[in-house]
C-alpha cells in the first residue's frame, strides 16, 4: 500500500514539473525596449521605453500615450468606448493596445520576445 502512494507522490511531483517546464517555455515575452504607435496600419513613431514621454497623437481625434517606468499606456482619449485607456499599460513584447475608433495600435517590440507563438502552433517573429 506505502509502495503505491509513493508512486502517486512522484507522479505528481512529475507533473507539476512538467507544468512549470510548459509555463517557463510558452509564457508571454519579457520586458519589450519599444512603444511602436501605429494608426491606419502605417507606423507614425517608436518611443523608447527607457525614457518617459507623454505625446498627443491625433489632432481632432486624439489619443494621449504615457510612457513611463518601462511602461506605456494610453491614459485619455476622446473615442466613445475608452477600451484603450481602460486597457491599463503595457511593457511586455507583444502585447497591444487598440483604439478602434481612432485606427490606432501601441505595439510593444524589442526586448526578449517569445521564439514561439502559442496561439499560432509555430514560430514567431521575436
Amino acid at each position: 500500500m506505502q509502495k503505491k502512494r509513493l508512486w502517486d507522490i512522484l507522479l505528481a511531483a512529475g507533473l507539476l514539473l512538467l507544468a512549470l517546464a510548459l509555463y517557463l517555455a510558452l509564457r508571454p515575452g519579457g520586458g519589450g525596449t519599444w512603444a511602436v504607435v501605429t494608426q491606419n496600419g502605417e507606423e507614425i513613431a517608436r518611443y523608447s521605453l527607457g525614457e518617459d514621454w507623454t505625446v498627443t497623437i491625433g489632432g481632432e481625434d486624439y489619443n494621449v500615450l504615457e510612457i513611463s517606468g518601462g511602461a506605456a499606456a494610453v491614459v485619455e482619449a476622446n473615442c466613445g468606448d475608452h477600451t484603450c485607456v481602460r486597457t491599463g499599460t503595457i511593457s511586455r513584447t507583444g502585447e497591444t493596445v487598440v483604439c478602434l475608433p481612432h485606427r490606432l495600435v501601441v505595439r510593444i517590440e524589442g526586448g526578449d520576445g517569445p521564439s514561439f507563438d502559442a496561439a499560432a502552433g509555430r514560430g514567431g517573429a521575436g
